[in-house]
């Protein structure tokens, strides 16, 4: 089935439509909900931020920060606007051009991104933490040529040829923020269609050129009109807050479009892991809160530490996502607070969560059903759908779909119409997905497939283990064996005695040839900038400290 022939583009700079993916290499889109379809011409920074304004009003809170400071909708429409002006007249910023945007996760920030939305061009954001190297191969991949970025941030900005750079939070006459103070107010968003690029995500990918990941101003609304509406539900009284940046999907998604799109409001913190994000839960009244499952884990430890469940009251919508969440996480979290985290598993080529289950769906263990809007089945290495019980590859179609730029990678991703996430599934009987592992991950050892998650799942129920991942690493007799590397609590002695115990406690929750081979302890395990775990870096059983 060939994609539906795109419609007139606001673009002058038709950059990243001239390089969308052949169409025959598209995966097929479905629009299967009433709320998907929209109109041609559609501009998701307009829907966002000045329809929420006249539905809602203007002073109600849209972010807050750590310190206290509060923004309304109707002052974000200010900002947004005159920022938006600034782009288009002092910068000359045209429909299409691409502007990297970089800085920690503020009102600022999310600012910019949603000038970029009104004013046509696509929104590049990258993490505070991407080096010179880094950021200079995604602005080539991307051609961008525009850059926003925290007065903090400006280092490694300067290795990058060709970026024009303009700082905001400075005191610089040239900050974005001085100019926008000489701007008029208000500013008619682009007449974009509904699939021009709005944004280019590109993946965190452990090892390898990163990909640039193509988004139409249509997705991010579908995506808060699937996941968050019928799934998270959200409400406007909520605040919203978590650890993933805004250069992260993820990110965007829990921390702008989702509370943007209805209504409620946002705290956005410069800082977010789990000793940060603890008491702020508190302080601020968070109520829906996103976050990584090594999160959830660390903030049990802490709230261990001070034995209370105060710190979580405000509480009632707890997501997680970026890496499988064990069960044994999930139950030690709904024991300690009472509240069952809605799981889920989105892909940046998707944008955001496309399998997940909330509140009495719920089922420990599983990821979920599809998501209302999208569909899934396992699949064999041909594309054949394989039977319930059995593992294979997950497939997935839905409103959004992967488009990288110009990339051949395209072809591995996007097969017979369908989505390739590279993750191994099994499908149960009543529609339930169950996480087996990534596909590359994993372990053949003597003739044996051991999923690493299941054997990381039975190390976290330990009271001992803080943190688990396993690996298989060569082994010239057996092919492959398990490896696992923990992360313990503090006090318990990092010793051949207690790998032993380990081993043993490994046994009695698993068949013995799970039982991992390879036992170390290191300080902590390596992840990339958005959280996810660097297998390979253990694969090589290199240097971790």
């Amino acid at each position: 089935m060939e994609p539906t022939p795109l419609t007139p583009s606001a673009h002058a700079d038709t950059f990243a439509r001239d390089h969308l993916p052949p169409a025959d290499q598209w995966p097929e889109l479905v629009f299967n909900l009433p709320e998907l379809h929209y109109p041609d011409r559609l501009n998701c920074g307009a829907e966002l931020l000045d329809a929420t304004v006249e539905r809602f009003g203007a002073s109600r809170p849209v972010f807050r920060t750590g310190s206290g400071e509060v923004w309304t909708y109707g002052q974000l429409q200010g900002h947004v606007d005159r920022i938006a002006q600034v782009l288009t007249s002092d910068l000359g910023v045209v429909p299409g051009n691409r502007v990297l945007l970089r800085g920690p996760t503020t009102p600022w920030l999310a600012a910019c991104w949603l000038a970029v939305m009104k004013a046509g061009a696509v929104a590049v954001t990258v993490l505070a933490q991407h080096r010179t190297h880094e950021l200079a191969t995604m602005c080539e991949i991307a051609e961008v040529g525009h850059a926003l970025c925290d007065a903090r941030f400006l280092e490694d900005l300067k290795g990058v040829s060709g970026l024009r750079v303009t700082p905001f939070g400075s005191d610089s006459p040239d900050d974005l923020c001085r100019l926008a103070e000489r701007q008029p107010d208000g500013f008619t968003p682009v007449d974009t269609a509904a699939d021009d690029v709005a944004l280019i995500a590109f993946t965190s990918g452990t090892t390898g050129r990163p990909k640039g990941c193509i988004h139409f101003h249509r997705d991010v609304l579908a995506i808060a009109d699937t996941f968050s509406r019928h799934v998270l539900k959200p409400e406007p009284g909520d605040v919203f807050a978590g650890s993933p940046p805004l250069g992260f999907t993820f990110g965007l998604g829990g921390l702008v479009i989702f509370p943007m799109r209805a209504g409620a409001s946002a705290l956005l913190l410069e800082q977010a892991g789990p000793k940060q994000l603890l008491p702020a839960i508190a302080e601020h009244g968070v109520s829906v809160v996103f976050t990584a499952p090594t999160a959830y884990r660390a903030m049990l430890d802490e709230m261990d530490r001070s034995e209370s469940i105060a710190d979580v009251r405000s509480l009632r919508r707890c997501v997680s996502a970026g890496e499988n969440l064990p069960s044994a996480t999930w139950q030690s979290w709904y024991e300690r607070t009472g509240l069952r985290i809605i799981n889920g598993i989105g892909a940046t080529e998707l944008l955001h969560i496309f399998i997940s289950a909330a509140d009495d769906a719920i089922r420990p263990g599983a990821t979920g059903t599809p998501v209302p809007g999208w569909s899934a089945r396992v699949v064999d290495g041909e594309g054949k759908p394989v039977a319930d019980g059995e593992p294979g590859l997950l497939a997935v179609r839905g409103p959004v779909g992967c488009r990288y730029l110009s990339d051949p990678r395209q072809r591995e991703y996007v097969q017979g119409g369908w989505n390739i996430t590279g993750d191994t599934y099994v499908r149960d009987p009543d529609g339930y997905f169950r996480y087996v592992a990534r596909a590359d991950d994993m372990i053949i050892s003597a003739g044996y497939n051991i999923a690493g998650p299941e054997v990381e799942d039975a190390l976290l129920r330990h009271p001992d283990v803080l943190e688990a991942a396993v690996v298989g690493q060569p082994d010239e007799l057996r092919g492959q064996i398990v490896a696992a590397y923990v992360v313990l609590r503090d006090g318990v002695p990092r010793t051949p005695d207690t790998a032993e115990a380990l081993r043993e406690f490994v046994k009695a929750e698993l068949v013995p040839y799970k039982c991992p081979r390879v036992l170390e302890f290191p300080e902590s395990l390596p992840r990339t900038p958005t959280g996810k775990l660097q297998r390979f870096r253990l694969r090589t059983g290199g240097d971790l400290e």
